[in-house]
């Protein structure tokens, strides 16, 4: 077989590779990277004409973003992806086009895009053409994958993004009877440094920060990926409050995580059954909290600024690329009583980047604004660190070749370092075609 990366190589951000067998060409995601300028896969449309299904790891927008445009240039193939994964993407996809408003995508791109999912369940092996492919839980997000493609000869297998630690709402990633000679692999945590400490101990930190802030009669501001992120951070604030270690104090949920909690709920099946369990077995619904109060006005949304009240606001976008998080930026950053928390992956180029490395005056809606607030940044990552990163390369039986995606450059090279004196380890160029 023959793998090409038309994004994701030596960057985070725009994740496409493409496939080929004998017979077979397939795409396995087709990201967007966000930032400063919005950046595509360096594939070319008369390229995806030729493309007999496309898998889509996860409902991220650097790994499914690109759909609408693929579809627009003429594709009329299949989107393969696991049931919450396609009903996720049509939620933040309606969210993306609102923001960033992409200028090559069509109205009918989009409905010809929405005609032509088609769902796979983890565990079950499938055969398109002269492939077998396989998905099984990656422990990144809701119905996140590890996708096997095998022509019978070869292997191949891509981590799309993972998480092997349990979190409070999935499980860690299925490396059980792991094989393949090839592998794709994450490394957006890769480098030697990119240990994260125990997750109690991230919670109980973060929880004293947000406790100090509401003591004061402050806002603090959460800004986070509606998917994945938002809900590990409102389960975790939902029980702390519940438990008394924070005060009570409104927790609004703004942007689109309303409607992705929904989704989480009607699909709590792929969740741990310890999640499944709270909502059958007890009052206590961690989707339906009595703590979470949804923004769904401009009128709540003017309020909450405005209000001297004390007050957590858990908001998109994660990276402060756009979305509700602007506008409670904008009113908010002045006063120094109050806290923005930066709790997942800032890439370069994003405001959110920006904040993290210290900036104190940010252009938000063409208007200055000068930061007073406090800028934290707790780890409560979805991605695995470089210790798992390790161990789930050691996990898969059979392996020769590792490509190294989805990193800064230099954490993917840091990995790639770090094995090559046992596999065939690449940190792979864009466009370039490898044989596996």
């Amino acid at each position: 077989m023959k793998v090409s990366f038309f994004g994701g190589a030596g960057e985070v951000g725009r994740s496409c590779i493409l496939v080929k067998s004998d017979k077979s060409k397939i795409l396995l995601d087709a990201g967007v990277k966000l930032g400063a300028v919005e950046e595509y896969p360096q594939i070319r449309d008369s390229d995806l004409k030729g493309i007999d299904g496309i898998f889509i790891s996860h409902a991220h927008l650097d790994h499914f973003g690109y759909l609408p445009h693929i579809f627009t240039a003429g594709y009329r193939g299949k989107v393969y992806a696991t049931k919450p994964t396609i009903e996720l993407i049509n939620i933040a996809i309606r969210d993306y086009m609102n923001i960033s408003k992409p200028k090559n995508v069509t109205s009918q791109g989009l409905a010809e895009m929405a005609k032509h999912f088609e769902i796979i369940e983890y565990g079950k092996p499938f055969r398109l053409k002269d492939l077998t492919i396989k998905v099984v839980q990656s422990g990144h997000i809701l119905g996140s994958a590890i996708t096997t493609v095998s022509d019978g000869k070869h292997t191949i297998m891509y981590s799309g993004d993972m998480n092997m630690a349990q979190t409070r709402l999935l499980p860690g990633a299925d490396m059980k009877n792991a094989r393949a000679d090839t592998l794709i692999i994450e490394s957006t945590y890769g480098a030697k440094n990119d240990i994260f400490p125990p997750e109690k101990e991230v919670s109980q930190k973060l929880m004293a920060s947000i406790k100090e802030t509401l003591h004061k009669g402050g806002k603090v501001i959460i800004p986070t990926f509606g998917v994945g992120r938002a809900q590990e951070v409102l389960f975790m604030l939902d029980d702390f409050m519940n438990s008394g270690i924070l005060p009570k104090a409104p927790i609004y949920i703004s942007g689109v995580i309303n409607k992705i909690m929904r989704i989480h709920r009607h699909n709590v099946i792929y969740c741990r059954r310890e999640v499944q369990m709270r909502i059958l077995m007890s009052d206590s619904d961690p989707f339906k909290s009595k703590n979470f109060v949804p923004v769904e006005s401009n009128e709540l949304r003017g309020k909450i600024v405005k209000e001297k009240e004390a007050s957590i606001i858990v908001t998109t976008s994660g990276m402060l690329t756009g979305g509700p998080v602007m506008y409670y930026l904008a009113r908010l950053a002045r006063d120094p009583m109050n806290k923005l928390i930066l709790v997942g992956y800032q890439a370069e180029g994003t405001l959110g980047r920006a904040l993290q490395e210290g900036a104190r005056e940010v252009t938000v809606n063409r208007a200055k604004v000068k930061v007073n607030l406090t800028v934290e940044t707790f780890h409560l990552s979805a991605h695995a660190d470089r210790k798992q990163l390790e161990a789930a390369i050691a996990k898969v039986h059979g392996l020769k070749n590792v490509f190294v995606v989805h990193g800064e450059k230099s954490k993917s090279e840091d990995l790639r370092m770090h094995i090559a004196n046992k596999y065939n380890a690449i940190v792979p160029e864009p466009i370039k075609e490898y044989h596996v």
